[in-house]
């Protein structure tokens, strides 16, 4: 199995990879912003089994396919922006009707509809494919066997960093919608303000390249 120098070394890396927000975190944040502690929290769930569905795909050598295919990195990575930004544009056209749905006047999405969209964000994130592909087998013992299986260890280590560091994001954006909701006026604006995060953060992925 993995060494013990070797999984605290892949925890820090994988911290540092966490604590910097991107796709996953700034999703959970725009969710947080529009339908509250319980989506952001829902969506956390989504994202990080979205990113095992990844670890998975590696350790079984599918993830080197897209890590290598420059066709199937792009058009990846064009999926995932492009649904981002329709979520977005939804968020901003239903931002005026968030007041209703935060008093209970208007029915919010379902937890399988906001997981689902958590999942479609995690498993389409090129920040986390390029690293489970590129990184992960770095600290790989190849000499003790049993390649798979350490993979999937070290992908659960990394998943669990980062279900504990994106709630955090996420309550910590709900806390903050919270103020807002006491005034529809203040909550449209939170509703507007997170869609076109979420839209940002579309075009952000659609122009995020590759190091080769």
């Amino acid at each position: 199995m993995v060494s013990t120098d070797r999984l605290l070394a892949f925890a820090a890396m994988s911290f540092l990879l966490i604590v910097v927000p991107g796709p996953s975190v700034l999703f959970v944040i725009g969710r947080a912003l529009a339908q509250g502690r319980r989506a952001a929290l829902t969506t956390v769930v989504g994202n990080t089994v979205g990113a095992y569905v990844l670890v998975v795909c590696v350790a079984l050598g599918v993830g080197s396919v897209v890590e290598r295919s420059a066709l199937a990195f792009t058009a990846l990575k064009l999926v995932g922006a492009a649904y981002l930004i329709h979520l977005g544009v939804g968020a901003v056209r239903r931002r005026r009707s968030l007041h209703a749905a935060f008093t209970g006047e208007a029915s919010a999405h379902s937890s399988l509809r906001t997981l689902w969209e958590g999942f479609a964000v995690g498993v389409a994130n090129p920040k986390t494919i390029v690293f489970f592909a590129a990184v992960l087998p770095q600290f790989v013992d190849r000499e003790q066997g049993g390649v798979a299986a350490q993979m999937l260890l070290l992908g659960l280590v990394f998943n669990v960093m980062a279900v504990v560091c994106d709630s955090v994001w996420g309550i910590a954006a709900a806390t903050a919608r919270d103020w807002f909701a006491r005034s529809p006026q203040r909550l449209s604006l939170v509703g507007g303000a997170g869609g076109l995060t979420m839209i940002g953060l579309g075009v952000t992925v659609a122009a995020t390249g590759r190091n080769d």
